[in-house]
């Protein structure tokens, strides 16, 4: 079978149960990475099959409606929130009926081991009117990028993601071991940098981990929120699912871990973490428009 980079594949070997695109040929095989999921892996040729470009795999198509309803769910988040700030600014504050403020979620800073998928996440950020900033890191460089990162961007949260996975290689595999995974121990290495830089797990909020990622290693080293406490594939954006709920729950609140458990794509087997304060701010009085003012100068 002719198979080209760019192709969408399933492994038959799997049952078809990913899909994947080509992301590069070698002389025994292929190197294919998730569409859906933060999964790179290697595959004989003909174990793949070429699908056409809409998904066809029945995890791809039900990882597509688990996004949508997550994303639908965000939104409506979102304006049950802003209904709050609302009564409580009236109630709390004793301000006008129809108060004007302005809000301050928190601002993330995104790592990705991955160029497509960083794109994918920097896309919802903006949907969801989360402000971030993100940089493509290959993940043996991510510890060394926080260093330098951190003191200029000043985050209120950071997503440590990529690609990781227990390699096939260490036979038998350990699970409690770090050197059984592809990149949990980079991962760990970016926690340490960033926990250094702010101990305190309710000024800074970390979100790190990626597919099969060592779940318990990850909390151990810092980390708010990690992946994969049942060593399952994640889904490409759950970490940008987190983030954004820590960005928008208030100062005030803790995040609601039932929504990271049961409303994350991947579910409770996919993220888990430990109580975390919100980093979402209201402001008094709402911002005027600049250009609008009439303003007499008084500076000499």
């Amino acid at each position: 079978m002719l198979m080209n980079i760019g192709d969408l594949v399933v492994r038959k070997s799997y049952g078809g149960d990913v899909t994947f695109r080509v992301e590069g040929l070698q002389s025994d095989g292929a190197i294919i990475k998730g569409t859906e999921f933060r999964l790179l892996a290697d595959s004989p040729v003909d174990d793949l099959i070429q699908v056409p470009y809409e998904p066809q795999s029945a995890k791809t198509r039900q990882a597509h409606v688990k996004a949508h309803q997550t994303l639908s769910r965000l939104q409506q988040n979102r304006m049950e929130q802003a209904e709050r700030n609302r009564e409580g600014l009236v109630q709390e504050w004793s301000v006008q009926q129809d108060p004007a403020y302005f809000e301050m979620p928190g601002k993330v800073l995104h790592l990705d081991g991955d160029p497509n998928y960083l794109k994918k996440s920097m896309n919802l950020y903006e949907q969801l009117r989360v402000p971030a900033e993100g940089q493509y890191v290959h993940e043996s460089a991510m510890a060394d990028t926080l260093y330098r990162l951190l003191p200029k961007v000043r985050p209120d949260i950071v997503v440590i993601t990529g690609h990781d996975g227990v390699l096939k290689t260490r036979q038998p595999y350990d699970l409690y071991s770090l050197g059984s995974y592809k990149n949990s121990q980079n991962f760990v290495s970016a926690i340490q940098v960033a926990r250094h830089y702010e101990r305190h797990l309710d000024a800074l909020t970390i979100v790190a981990g990626a597919c099969q990622s060592h779940f318990e290693a990850l909390l151990r080293a810092g980390a708010n929120f990690a992946s994969s406490p049942g060593r399952i594939l994640i889904h490409a954006l759950d970490p940008v699912y987190v983030a954004a709920k820590a960005a928008f729950t208030s100062v005030r609140e803790t995040v609601n871990m039932n929504d990271i458990l049961h409303n994350t794509i991947s579910g409770s087997q996919g993220v888990g973490g430990v109580e975390t304060r919100g980093s979402y701010r209201v402001g008094l009085p709402g911002l005027n428009d600049l250009s609008t003012l009439k303003v007499n100068p008084s500076a000499v």
